[in-house]
């Protein structure tokens, strides 16, 4: 198997991640740290970030144009400003011990014992069709596809029509059905058939259900992306000329400017994007992306765009491709006319097309019954491209009749490598590869025989080939972690380094100016040096799904808590990480305490542990039950700290104050399924709860016991509103919904606006209450998996958004 040779050696723990907690300025300082003595040791560095931000915005005008959504009405672009860290290196991630992960249930399925199949929970049939169109949240019609089976059977005039009762006007919107009563002023909700009553405050004034409320006059511009992909993606690592690297992570390709501190975002995409190719003119860019939840809007495609304007000018291959968009290349010795692309279904079929003129497909045949991990134009042939993958080399002829020809590659006696893994060519035209077995063979220019072989140049496969402009070639090993350079003749010149186990093996290695090399690598780091001075962090993110996610109650700062058993305080104005800590556990998620002293995780195997910001050392543990917590919150005036379970449990504990001693009141019981939310009252004497089969709760905190008169609380204050299944959040639930397909809902700190995050990779904001059940809202693309949680920092000028096998953590500027 491919991930086989993804294995890095695990490195030894106990090293921390350098910077330390600063409180106020939020930008990390540097601290010593010893490093393994087998490692190169990196020189300190002072960066050159010395330009502010007014000058920047002067130089760099044309970069700061409004930001674009995959939905909002700007144009597919957006770019951000950041203010220049302090000119210390990054915070730099701790050792990490790598551990074999058991799939986990996720709170889509209401059975404990289920594991995630898909991103959305599974619709009954006639509806699975039409379920991403219909929940975008602006019922319009324009997302509906013209096509009678892709629409329900009910007409769009019968969906919005009221129907009047003996309780009140009933609108019926799909199976989300809603129906207001005038006398006891409550709604009733259906989800998924089940009836959800829910209490207006009893100075409401009475609502007509069949009202639509408009959306929000603020809409969000995607600020700062942070994360990249490189556990899974090849070849996704490229320098420009305006010193801005482009890579990419979720369904959104990043251009950031690393001495400036300045991002900019092509979010053109629908779901992820799987590889790019930069044309020769190092202008144009081709990205590709899989396929995503909807039949038409999401076929897998290339979409071929401008790096400086940020415009489409291409959509090419959607309803020719399978799965995915494996790798995409433009041709080079004819200036960039031609894009093959190479797809990841069953047959690999490679692709050549016309990408100016009319988008035509010259050339379509199946690649290979085995995977492709790599195709590349040559730079110096005209119509010739190169494949590799398992067992196999290809070199492909574009004959004028546009006819594909290959010829495989022949190793004769030679070991066949399990996987070729990466391509290059040097100056002479000549091609050349790495392979899982550690090997550089170089392929005659025009042959597919061996010219020559270097063995075991890395312990591990070879993961990336970098022909540099002087002439010598660079080659990094995805177990090894070692970058060696080669002169043109492909002898060792002795000049190597090794990049430090925590950051994990390198993906990528790609030019920047003078000596200086951009590392991508397999823990989703990206780092920037030179082979003398050693590598820094230029990016650092998340591995595996990121669940956690809590804002700081009064600074512009944030953590963030995952599957890949990492902990990691943000700066959301200096767009840099504090520090990064293994906590040697699944975390599921994260909150702060009311003062900001203490920071708690709540754990999958029904830990929750509770650290200092400042040390990071631990302060307290503790473990209810053995089923993961779903949710955590500190009260208001800090006293009290409550735990929602999966085993159907809260469990409320006492603090002392200063949050290190934790003292267990009792546990609440009465949920008949999993806890999803939890809220606490402003004056920290009550909680409210949604469970997975869509409950609303609520409890007196000191007592554990439950409140069984809901309107005894209707005019209760709550200080948050994590729980989407409330009175003031109706309107956030879309048609059809099932219940589980918002995963998380906030309240802005000014009471105006309400964001959610879904399954289907959007977020969405809405004017606050969002009490008519037709609430129109403002939707946003850009994660490319479910949006795991969403949180407003607090100033309520930023909104930060999780996703969940993304990895990706994005924070939206509130316009």
């Amino acid at each position: 198997m491919l991930y086989a040779l993804e294995g890095r050696m695990p490195a030894t723990s106990g090293a921390q991640r350098n910077g330390t907690y600063t409180g106020n300025t939020g930008t990390p300082t540097r601290e010593l740290r010893i490093r393994q003595p087998s490692y190169r040791e990196s020189v300190k560095r002072t960066s050159s970030y010395g330009s502010s931000a007014s000058s920047l915005s002067q130089r760099r005008g044309p970069q700061h144009q409004s930001t674009g959504s995959l939905q909002s009405d700007s144009p597919a672009s957006s770019s951000s400003l950041s203010p220049a860290p302090s000119p210390s290196p990054r915070a730099t991630p701790a050792p990490h011990t790598t551990h074999t992960v058991q799939p986990y249930r996720s709170r889509n399925n209401s059975t404990s014992a289920s594991s995630r199949q898909d991103v959305a929970s599974p619709a009954p049939a006639a509806n699975s069709l039409t379920k991403r169109w219909n929940s975008t949240g602006d019922f319009n019609t324009q997302g509906l596809l013209p096509s009678t089976r892709f629409t329900t059977t009910k007409s769009l005039l019968n969906l919005y029509s009221k129907q009047s009762t003996q309780n009140g006007p009933i609108l019926k919107h799909g199976t989300h059905t809603c129906q207001y009563n005038e006398e006891d002023g409550s709604m009733r909700m259906f989800l998924r058939g089940r009836p959800v009553v829910l209490y207006a405050p009893s100075d409401h004034d009475n609502l007509d259900p069949g009202k639509v409320a408009p959306p929000p006059q603020n809409k969000l511009k995607l600020e700062w992306v942070y994360g990249y992909r490189g556990k899974d993606c090849r070849s996704n690592l490229y320098l420009l000329p305006t010193g801005e690297i482009v890579y990419f992570v979720a369904a959104v390709v990043v251009l950031f400017n690393v001495e400036e501190q300045c991002q900019r975002h092509y979010t053109g995409h629908t779901d992820d994007v799987k590889c790019i190719a930069v044309h020769p003119n190092k202008l144009v860019i081709a990205s590709g992306q899989c396929a995503g939840h909807d039949r038409l809007d999401a076929r897998p495609h290339v979409r071929v765009w401008n790096s400086v304007s940020l415009a489409t000018l291409a959509v090419i291959g959607a309803g020719h491709m399978e799965r995915a968009v494996a790798c995409v290349t433009f041709s080079r010795a004819d200036g960039g006319a031609l894009l093959a692309c190479v797809d990841d279904g069953p047959d690999h079929t490679i692709s050549v097309w016309e990408w100016q003129r009319d988008k035509h497909c010259l050339a379509e045949t199946k690649c290979s019954v085995d995977t492709v991990v790599a195709a590349e134009f040559h730079p110096l042939e005209r119509n010739q491209i190169v494949t590799c993958g398992k067992s196999h080399i290809a070199f492909w002829t574009l004959d004028s009749s546009n006819v594909l020809y290959k010829r495989m590659g022949v190793f004769e006696t030679r070991d066949k490598p399990k996987y070729v893994t990466c391509l290059g060519f040097n100056h002479n035209g000549d091609v050349i590869s790495g392979d899982s077995n550690g090997n550089i063979i170089v392929w005659g220019r025009g042959t597919n025989t061996i010219q020559k072989l270097v063995r075991g140049v890395h312990e591990g496969a070879v993961f990336s080939l970098c022909s540099l402009k002087e002439g010598g070639v660079v080659t990094a090993g995805g177990k090894d972690g070692r970058l060696v350079l080669f002169d043109a003749e492909l002898n060792a010149t002795g000049m190597e380094n090794v990049i430090e186990g925590h950051y994990g093996g390198v993906r990528v290695v790609a030019e920047g100016k003078g000596r200086q090399l951009f590392v991508g690598t397999t823990r989703n780091c990206i780092l920037h040096g030179d082979l003398e001075l050693g590598f820094v962090p230029a990016v650092l993110g998340h591995v595996d799904e990121v669940w956690g996610l809590a804002a700081h109650p009064s600074l512009p700062q944030f953590v963030s808590a995952g599957w890949d058993r990492l902990l990691q305080l943000w700066d959301g104005l200096s767009h840099s990480t504090v520090w990064s800590k293994d906590i040697e556990e699944r975390a599921h998620c994260a909150a702060w305490s009311g003062d900001g002293s203490v920071i708690a995780v709540g754990c999958a195997n029904g830990r929750w542990l509770v650290y200092d910001p400042h040390s990071r050392d631990l302060m307290a543990a503790h473990q209810d039950g053995t089923e993961p917590i779903q949710t955590i919150q500190y009260s208001p005036d800090n006293q009290f700290v409550a735990i929602g379970s999966r085993d159907n449990f809260i469990y409320v504990y006492q603090s002392d104050g200063n949050g290190t001693k934790y003292s267990r009141i009792g546990k609440c019981l009465g949920h008949s399924s999993y806890i999803t939310h939890l809220d606490w009252s402003e004056d920290s004497q009550y909680l409210r709860s949604n469970s997975g089969d869509y409950e609303l709760l609520f409890w007196n905190a000191t007592t554990c016991r439950q409140v069984t008169s809901p309107t005894s609380l209707r005019d209760a204050a709550w200080a948050t509103n994590n729980c989407p299944i409330t009175f003031n959040t109706v309107g956030i639930w879309p048609e059809n919904a099932d219940g589980t397909d918002i995963n998380s809902c906030t309240r802005s700190h000014d009471e105006r606006l309400a964001a959610t995050g879904d399954d289907f990779g959007k977020v969405k904001l809405f004017a606050y209450p969002v009490t008519q059940p037709k609430s129109l809202c403002q939707a946003y693309g850009g994660h490319s998996s479910h949006v795991t949680c969403v949180r407003f920092l607090p100033d309520d000028t930023r909104l930060l958004s999780a996703g969940g096998n993304d990895a990706a953590l994005l924070q939206w500027l509130v316009d």
